[in-house]
């Protein structure tokens, strides 16, 4: 074990938060195909029944996302891979996208826009790929959708969150005309009160979708800020900026500790507060994170039941 991970481990007598247990219970985690082929058996390193996203960059071969899909679905895992409407060309191969990963089993799918400025073929939009009702027709029981608790400025140039807003009325009246289970998984985020006041928020607009909220998981200050800057993370990035202006933090790892134990507080005070579940996103590696979970009270691989 490397000396970062011995650094990290939590000592013996140190106590498990019950509340941060309780939030992290049920998390789940993602993937991409090149990093999955890093993993020897992903039943050494989480629970049973794990929901795994399969992250789809532009450029990756459709062939490479549903072997890593049924993968994870062969060793017991809830594999819920990408849709990025912007590199989906049509119907066509939408369907033909579908169709394949329910052949393998899967059965639930992340809707997102997806990281290309302009539309490749005829999506522009999670809603475009929700409309055509392929998901329904296949069987798919659960279907998520992107959220932005910061705002977007690539979906709201104006810095406001309008388009984000009203395309969660649009997700929100959908979700009570299908019958899959929805749900929105957010970008990842460092600071909880943003968090907190978004989806209070949307309770009292009368959205009431599950948050499953993204948080990164340990790593390096610098490869932090660098997928923040990359993927447009709001004002809490200040918590980064400010851990790397004090040189005694900046070499040590980052965790997400302060906002697991402010949402799991606020959410233990507050048993109808929006947030459903953690998705963790293992920017610094997937193992790395998975020992994270232990070490806050998630079983480990060979305790968990399914």
């Amino acid at each position: 074990m490397s000396n970062i991970l011995s650094f990290m481990r939590r000592k013996p007598e140190t106590p498990v938060n019950p509340s941060v247990a309780a939030l992290l219970d049920g998390f789940s985690i993602e993937v991409m195909p090149r990093t999955a082929q890093k993993i020897d058996d992903f039943r050494a390193i989480l629970p049973p029944a794990t929901r795994v996203y399969v992250a789809h960059i532009d450029g990756t071969p459709i062939e490479d996302m549903v072997a890593t899909a049924a993968r994870l679905v062969d060793e017991g895992f809830t594999a819920m891979p990408h849709f990025p409407a912007r590199i989906i060309a049509d119907r066509a191969m939408l369907s033909d996208w579908i169709t394949r990963y329910a052949d393998t089993g899967v059965h639930q799918a992340l809707l997102l826009a997806g990281g290309v400025e302009a539309p490749l073929g005829d999506f522009h939009c999670s809603m475009d790929l929700m409309e055509t009702g392929l998901f329904d027709a296949a069987g798919f029981d659960r279907l998520h959708v992107g959220g932005h608790p910061e705002g977007n400025k690539d979906i709201d140039p104006d810095g406001s969150d309008a388009n984000v807003m009203d395309a969660l009325r649009w997700k929100q009246a959908f979700s009570e005309r299908t019958d899959a289970r929805m749900a929105i998984a957010t970008q990842f985020c460092f600071e909880a009160q943003p968090v907190i006041d978004w989806a209070d928020r949307l309770q009292g607009e009368g959205i009431d979708l599950p948050i499953h909220i993204g948080v990164a998981g340990p790593a390096k200050l610098q490869t932090l800020i660098k997928f923040s800057l990359a993927c447009g993370v709001g004002p809490s990035l200040r918590v980064l900026q400010r851990r790397a202006a004090d040189l005694t933090k900046l070499v040590l790892p980052f965790t997400p500790d302060e906002i697991l134990t402010d949402l799991a507080v606020h959410k233990a005070a507050n048993p109808g507060f929006g947030i459903e579940s953690v998705h963790l996103f293992p920017l610094g590696g997937i193992t790395r994170t998975a020992e994270y979970t232990q070490m806050h009270g998630q079983p480990t691989a060979h305790t968990a039941t399914a």
